[in-house]
């Protein structure tokens, strides 16, 4: 009972729960498919959370791993005609050896200048997308088959959220236990004091490398999932803009937060839908209110509001 009302499994639990009862308030398909790419945004976040709320090392180039993930299965599965979960593992397997082999001497660098050469790496991968014509389809992109897994061909709204949705699941309880297992610790300790991390016996630049390398596979295995679901890819997956997005999502739910992660990302992808109303003010409408929530809330949505419900709570009397 007291593992249930932990802030971890409860957290996790209420999260499974409110996945399950979401489609009982959707009437028609555009709410599965926003739901579903707000599942999918979330993998990412949760992946780069670790990279920047708990190792502080800022990325702007996300966008680019999230997009060779979804080329990796197009083209597999498209033109060589991979078993669509093989290629998705491929390209995870790739992302991950690319990442790797960037980590080291993009790592060695700190702040604006990391931020530059992760941005720089993002706007490679975009160039190389948009040039290649003959096996990414250049600008205009790719059709994607179906995905099947083993007899099952997933297809159709609903299948696609349940996917998505274990999807997220698995991301939000394998980043939990990352957290609290010795990577989890050094991450930390690497986040308030780089020194005195080296000081206390911890190899920085191999955790750097190691949570780098992760959160790149989270961002290609949600790729992969995005360009099955939709069945199309285009090189806009990989613009810079939808690198600031994933930034701007764990920022506003909150950084070091997982479920934060997950808030920011439901925020940012459902918000501008609903502000369809306002029209020509909808992205003045969308700015006013990531402005007000970073003034009134500067830790993030998430951490801001537990730490409200902290502050309510009744004093424990002393025994």
């Amino acid at each position: 009972m007291l593992r249930l009302a932990s802030a971890r499994t409860g957290g996790l639990v209420a999260l499974a729960a409110i996945v399950a009862a979401l489609p009982l308030f959707f009437p028609n398909n555009f709410y599965y498919d926003v739901a579903i790419k707000t599942a999918l945004n979330a993998i990412v976040c949760i992946g780069l959370n670790l990279l920047i709320g708990y190792a502080g090392q800022i990325s702007l180039g996300h966008a680019g791993f999230f997009a060779l993930g979804g080329y990796a299965s197009a083209i597999l599965t498209a033109r060589y005609g991979w078993p669509g979960l093989l290629a998705m593992l491929a390209g995870a397997v790739g992302v991950g050896l690319l990442a790797f082999a960037i980590a080291r001497p993009v790592l060695r660098l700190r702040g604006h200048y990391l931020a530059m050469a992760t941005l720089g790496l993002g706007i490679i991968v975009a160039i190389i997308i948009n040039r290649e014509i003959a096996i990414t389809g250049g600008p205009d992109g790719m059709t994607v088959p179906r995905l099947w897994v083993g007899g099952w061909r997933v297809s159709g709204a609903v299948a696609w959220y349940w996917v998505a949705a274990g999807a997220l699941l698995l991301a939000v309880w394998l980043s939990l236990n990352l957290i609290d297992s010795t990577l989890g610790r050094a991450l930390r300790a690497l986040h308030g004091s780089e020194i005195a991390a080296q000081t206390a016996g911890i190899d920085t630049t191999r955790y750097k490398v190691l949570v780098f390398v992760i959160s790149a596979v989270f961002a290609s295995l949600a790729g992969s999932l995005f360009a099955h679901a939709e069945g199309y890819v285009t090189p806009i997956e990989a613009g810079f803009l939808r690198s600031i997005e994933f930034v701007t999502m764990v920022v506003l739910g909150g950084m070091a937060s997982t479920f934060g992660a997950v808030a920011g990302a439901a925020i940012l992808t459902a918000l501008p839908q609903l502000l369809t109303v306002f029209q020509d003010y909808k992205h003045l409408v969308l700015g006013a209110i990531l402005i007000g929530v970073m003034i009134f809330m500067p830790n993030g949505l998430v951490p801001s509001v537990a730490l409200s419900l902290r502050r309510l709570r009744p004093p424990v009397p002393a025994s």
